[in-house]
């Protein structure tokens, strides 16, 4: 692709990051076929294609975006399914990360919209105040079906329509905070192989404490010593996906200080994360500080040691599995396959641990949680993960099987089938407690 910055806007290392970017793009469309909004709505400024050009535009024209510029670019999951099927190594999930920060610098939003968003970036990273939000949300949600289903106006309804989502969202209980997620260190079972910290995450540890419990058991039972760092938290992409660059820099920065610390001190073999968008953001942590020298190596450092729990796990092996005979659909997060490209891990794994696994149909399109999208864009949300649902219960599996939290919340909400992470399924082979999602 021809470009046509000048040398003063080059200068900024974000706008010559996207030169770069922009110029391997040849046009050829391959994205459009795996995105989940072209694939829904066949417009093609909602395709990778199309948003490259209308970021494209933003950018050269050093200017505000217009409405449906940011109406666009807004529709995107960061699903990164386009990057797996480009030819030709365009980095779109840079390239959209500069146009959302682009907006969110340059463009006026309806107060309602600004509002919405700057509630859940500011929620989303603190599990605490989320925790509270999730509790006056369920006193607040039989009110919900007072609200739109559906929106058309740009102003209010959307707003309203987004409540609903967000009250939609609310679990119908609130776990307790776990005393897993307090910093502390969990001793191997046996003789240490591996000492790992364990990310502990924001919205997980509000939303599925049992996630991070079930991978301490797994991890110290594989003799694996597990410490939860002082310090380390929410890794940014929650906010990072609505343009909040400085927000998830500091995130970032925190987490590269604790896990530092703590590699300087008694050491670490890895920093597992068990949830795959998480694991996507701080693998990608060097771009993200590129242009703070005192701070770029430290990143690049961190990014090398995190790895997937699936990851971790695959070079230990399992031991001791006691096989459960079930058939498992396997729902590949987009941050997992796209992102992080850890696609036979978790699959081995469970077949490993004597599930029978099965591909899911259109496996490569996303469910539709992508973070805030959910509630930001709640309709076409909806309309993903019913798709997902269906290709799902197309292969009439006994349990469903994924590696993000949100992913599981989304598609449970949809199906009577009952859906675990994959670490819950590993640990249960292995001597475990049954999911709570299997009864």
């Amino acid at each position: 692709m021809q470009t046509n910055f000048t040398l003063a806007q080059l200068a900024d290392p974000e706008n010559a990051r996207s030169e770069h970017i922009l110029r391997k793009c040849v046009h050829c469309g391959f994205c459009t076929a795996t995105c989940p909004t072209f694939v829904l709505l066949g417009d093609e400024r909602d395709s990778p294609r199309g948003r490259i050009y209308l970021i494209k535009a933003m950018l050269e024209g050093d200017r505000a975006p217009t409405h449906q510029e940011v109406r666009h670019v807004d529709r995107c999951l960061s699903c990164l399914s386009c990057m797996t099927t480009c030819p030709s190594g365009v980095n779109y999930m840079h390239l959209v990360d500069h146009g959302r920060h682009r907006i969110e610098e340059s463009y006026e939003r309806a107060p309602a919209d600004r509002l919405m968003r700057g509630l859940l970036a500011w929620l989303m990273p603190r599990p605490a105040a989320f925790r509270w939000a999730m509790v006056l949300g369920r006193l607040a949600k039989p009110l919900a079906p007072m609200l739109p289903a559906t929106s058309t106006d740009p102003g209010g309804a959307t707003f309203l329509r987004r409540l609903r989502a967000m009250l939609d969202a609310v679990p119908d209980t609130v776990p307790s905070p776990s005393p897993v997620d307090r910093p502390q260190t969990f001793p191997a079972k046996g003789m240490r192989r591996k000492r790992v910290a364990l990310m502990p995450g924001c919205g997980q540890q509000v939303l599925a404490p049992e996630v991070n419990e079930a991978t301490v058991r797994l991890l110290t039972r594989h003799d694996i010593e597990v410490v939860n760092v002082a310090g380390s938290g929410c890794c940014g992409s929650s906010v990072l996906h609505v343009g909040q660059n400085e927000q998830a820099i500091a995130l970032a920065k925190a987490n590269i200080t604790a896990w530092l610390r703590e590699i300087d001190g008694a050491g670490l073999d890895a920093i597992v994360i068990n949830a795959s968008g998480c694991g996507t953001t701080v693998k990608d942590y060097g771009n993200m500080l590129a242009d703070e020298p005192e701070w770029h190596e430290k990143a690049l450092q961190v990014a090398k040691l995190a790895r997937d729990v699936s990851e971790v796990m695959l070079d230990i092996g399992l031991v001791n599995v006691e096989p459960k005979g079930l058939t498992v659909a396997y729902h590949s997060a987009c941050s997992m396959q796209h992102g992080q490209k850890v696609i036979e891990p978790p699959k081995k794994l469970l077949r490993d641990a004597g599930f029978v696994v099965k591909d899911v149909p259109e496996g490569h399109l996303c469910c539709g949680w992508a973070g805030t999208y959910q509630v930001l864009q709640p309709e076409l949300s909806r309309r993903l993960r019913d798709r997902k649902v269906a290709n799902i219960e197309s292969v009439k599996p006994d349990v469903i099987a994924a590696g993000n939290f949100g992913c599981i919340g989304n598609i449970a909400a949809g199906t009577g089938i009952p859906i675990a992470h994959t670490v819950e399924l590993l640990d249960w082979a292995t001597g475990g407690p049954k999911p709570a999602a299997l009864g």
